[in-house]
């Protein structure tokens, strides 16, 4: 019988605690949590008594986790400073890797993380759990099918009206690379790439702003301080494709808008259209798709997460989807389904952005 795989968690703050400990304690007949690495002690402390093995090790220094020969994964968690760095680190340790987003502040740092994943014979994925929504995975296999024909015109969506993070480093230019661009816009450009199945890109522009930094009293997550407030607001990106497609890509913590929509996409192809939306009645998600039939405008809208009431069902979340996934692309030895190619697109798009914004000019990829 195969024994689990045996997981160090490096990074033990918010998204650990949010996303990938919760999911990977449910799957406890592929792997088991072994040990837990963080700077503050305790935090690796309590994540490891919440979610680890009886003997679960704690760590604050991520290089002596690294050398327990007995772990076979690693969940890169920590600032988007230190992903390259460390992901690197591990493939050269022998560990398969899977790196929060996003992958990396610069290209460059991404292109060595797929080097060393190569050279080492390791696999690496990125957290883009969104794809692994209901609403995500139904909108793929339209794509495949396709239902919407040649997509050549897309919005990548990441608005928050007053949904600034104020806790950990988020607000840090130095540590985060920057603010929602970076942030939540990357969860967004990713899913209208993989929808698109197109990564030659030609060009980008962009600009960055921050303009509401004061405005800070009416914030979901209470007021920030502005005097730590060292990233943009808002941020838009315009790509083109080299097939001549173009996304528009949006994306705010702060923004004066009633349009607020984060991780979805608007798509428009040649023989239909979809789009992404949260549904009116719960706040869950909702997919639409358009077409033309015999002469008219037709709309549909398929029921997401339906059960027998007072009887229910088990769901997976694309948390525990996206763990499911991941650790089954290694025991199978099959490509995982976010690839670190596709993630270092995303990377390069988004520095394009930013440094389009900062010279005024267009970026050319080709």
């Amino acid at each position: 019988m195969r024994q689990p795989l045996k997981i160090g968690i490096i990074g033990c703050g918010g998204i650990a605690h949010a996303k990938h400990l919760p999911a990977l304690s449910k799957l406890t007949e592929l792997a088991e949590l072994t040990a837990f690495c963080d700077i503050v002690e305790e935090r690796a402390a309590i994540a490891a008594r919440q979610y680890g093995t009886a003997d679960a090790k704690i760590y604050t220094d991520y290089m002596e986790l690294l050398r327990d020969q007995a772990l076979d994964v690693v969940h890169v968690l920590t600032p988007n400073s230190s992903h390259a760095e460390i992901t690197i680190a591990a493939l050269e340790s022998g560990k398969h890797v899977m790196c929060e987003k996003p992958m990396a502040i610069h290209s460059l740092e991404a292109q060595s993380m797929i080097d060393a994943a190569n050279k080492h014979g390791k696999k690496l994925t990125i957290a883009y759990q969104n794809r692994f929504r209901e609403d995500a995975l139904m909108l793929k296999e339209a794509c495949e099918d396709g239902y919407l024909g040649d997509i050549y015109m897309a919005k990548a969506h990441a608005v928050r009206r007053r949904a600034v993070p104020t806790w950990g480093v988020f607000m840090d230019k130095e540590k985060q690379g920057g603010g929602p661009l970076i942030d939540i816009g990357t969860h967004a450009l990713d899913l209208a790439l993989w929808y698109m199945n197109d990564y030659r890109v030609q060009s980008v522009s962009g600009s960055v702003f921050q303009k509401l930094k004061n405005q800070n009293r009416a914030n979901l997550f209470g007021p920030w301080n502005p005097d730590e407030y060292e990233v943009e607001d808002s941020a838009v990106g315009y790509i083109k494709m080299e097939n001549g497609a173009v996304i528009y890509l949006e994306a705010s913590w702060a923004l004066n808008t009633l349009d607020v929509r984060e991780a979805m996409t608007t798509l428009s192809g040649t023989k239909g259209g979809a789009e992404m939306r949260r549904s009116a009645s719960g706040g869950g998600p909702e997919l639409l798709l358009n077409t033309e039939i015999y002469g008219k405008l037709v709309e549909v809208r398929p029921e997401m997460n339906a059960s027998i009431p007072y009887y229910g069902s088990k769901v997976e979340n694309e948390a525990d989807r996206e763990a499911r996934q991941w650790l089954e692309a290694i025991i199978e030895d099959k490509e995982p389904l976010v690839k670190p190619e596709e993630a270092l697109v995303v990377t390069q798009i988004l520095e394009a952005i930013y440094e389009s914004s900062r010279t005024g000019k267009e970026i050319r990829f080709v």
